[in-house]
Formats: structure tokens, sequence, C-alpha cells
């Protein structure tokens, strides 16, 4: 349950603090498996554990959701092997080439076809809700997944009116002066990986890892290239790296936060569960915290 990529929004309105409310609104647009014909469906599923049936969780103030989407997987191959003899029949029974139409019309007729003998594979994206924060925190650096997870709660809830949760301009400038190690978010220090690239469309690029960020073959890159990605750390906590679109990725928490909880053990699955929850949402809040209020939320 620990994030490691997330996509955090800041919401302009309150939502119902009331995990009730939650359950019954998210139950409605509950996950059901896919059918026979069906490519791909979204629903609600239990962010704790299988074996935990709710659909939103509380714990202390934070309401715990998740949505599971399945899909079917057709391998571009498969679908060439099966397609070819077919092209090559139609061709020969018209005498011609087949338009490009034609051609995409027997696609889509053989996927069809295709899906039910077509294994499934499921995905899981948590989430949770800060009311104090007015933050919702989503557990994936995809803003495309992240968007579907907002598309149905805004569904299941009735509104969302959620913003990213930073000025990307104000964040595009802190993330050069980062790279000179100036004005950094409070509680942090300077990672050791940096992407850097041109302004220009097809501008160049440059990705340094484990790398000492203060060196001067370092920072020349930054009169002619602008920080896409920088890595930040806090001691004994978290390190994380920020991009310049909001996202927060490669999240790592350090052992001597995540043992904290050992002692308690796995007998009683949801309270280690809650123990671990309220662990990593509070460093994540923190340094969360400590980055917007640095940047300054957008507006």
């Amino acid at each position: 349950m620990w994030f490691k990529n997330i996509r955090v929004y800041k919401l302009s309105a309150p939502l119902s603090t009331d995990p009730a409310v939650w359950e019954q609104a998210l139950a409605e647009f509950k996950f059901t498996p896919l059918t026979a014909q069906e490519a791909v469906r979204s629903g609600f599923s239990f962010p704790l554990h299988a074996s935990i049936k709710q659909y939103c969780h509380a714990c202390q103030h934070l309401l715990f959701f998740a949505l599971k989407r399945q899909e079917k997987i057709l391998p571009a191959a498969v679908i060439n092997e099966e397609m070819q003899p077919k092209l090559e029949a139609m061709e020969q029974e018209k005498g011609r080439p087949l338009s490009r139409k034609e051609k995409q019309s027997l696609k889509e007729e053989l996927q069809l076809s295709l899906l039910p003998r077509a294994f499934s594979r499921s995905t899981l994206t948590q989430g949770y809700y800060d009311p104090e924060n007015q933050w919702l925190v989503i557990n994936s650096g995809s803003a495309s997944k992240a968007e579907d997870v907002l598309a149905l709660l805004r569904k299941a809830l009735g509104s969302l009116p959620a913003l990213p949760w930073l000025d990307n301009h104000k964040l595009n400038t802190h993330l050069q002066l980062w790279l000179q190690n100036q004005a950094l978010p409070q509680g942090f220090v300077l990672g050791s990986d940096a992407e850097l690239k041109a302004p220009d469309d097809e501008g160049a690029k440059v990705k340094f890892s484990n790398h000492l960020l203060s060196a001067d073959e370092v920072q020349s890159h930054l009169q002619d290239k602008l920080v896409t990605s920088i890595s930040l750390e806090q001691a004994d906590a978290i390190s994380l790296a920020i991009t310049d679109d909001g996202a927060i990725k490669r999240i790592k928490f350090h052992d001597v936060l995540t043992g904290q909880n050992d002692e308690l053990g796995w007998e009683d699955l949801t309270a280690r569960l809650d123990a671990d929850l309220m662990l990593m949402a509070s460093a994540l809040n923190q340094a969360l915290l400590s980055i917007s209020q640095q940047v300054g939320a957008a507006e």
C-alpha cells in the first residue's frame, strides 16, 4: 500500500467526510468483471485488501478508495497473424487490394471475434481524500489514469471541483532554483537525479542519475535548458522526484519509517494496514505541504 508515484489534485470545495456516504456512492459504481465481448471495464473496488470489503475505508480523517480496471489483452502479433489469411482471401475474392477503410473494418471485426478467447489483465489504482488539506492523492504517475479515477469519482459523488495542486509556471521557476540548490522546500535537500530539456519542440535532452548535481557539468545546462524532473530527499523519511507537470514519481520511503510498525505484526490485518497507511500518508502530506508552501497552489 506504499504509494510509488502520485498525482495530486486540490479541491476548490469540500467533499463529504462521511464514510457511509462515500461507501454508498462508490458501491453504485462498483467493479464487475468483463463480459466475453467487452474490451475494458472500470469500477470501484476494495482499497485496503480483497478480504476487507469496503469501497471506502476511513483511516482517521482520511478516506481511501480504489479504481479497478480490467482489460483484454490482444497482442498486435496475434491480430496480424489471424488477419493475414483473411485479408488475402478477401483481396482474392474482390480481385483488388482492400482499401484502408476496409482493412480497418476487417481488423475491428477480427478483434471482436478474438475477445472471448483473450486473457484479461486487472490493475488497481488507489487514492485518498484528505479533507484537512483538501487534496485528492492518486497512486499513479500517469495523468490519464489519474483522470480516469477522477472521472468515475465525479459520477459517483455528483461533483468534483478538482484542480492541479501546483501553479505550473511557478513550479517551473522553482525547479530551476532547486537545481542550483536555492529555495528548496523546507526539510528537503537536493537529490542526485535530474532531467533537463531545451525549450524548443525538438530540443536536446540530458539526464543525470546518481550524480553530484552541483557539478559544473550539470549546472552549465541551465544556460539553455529547463529542468523537467529533479529528485529531492528528506532525511529518514522520503525521497522523490518532482516533474514539471506536478507529478511526484519514484517515491521511496526510508527503512526507518517503513519499519516503525513491524512490532505490530500481521495478526490483525486491518490494524496493521491502517497503521502503515497513516505512516505513509503522514510522510506524503508533510512532503506535499512543504513543496506546495514553497511553490504555491494553482488558482
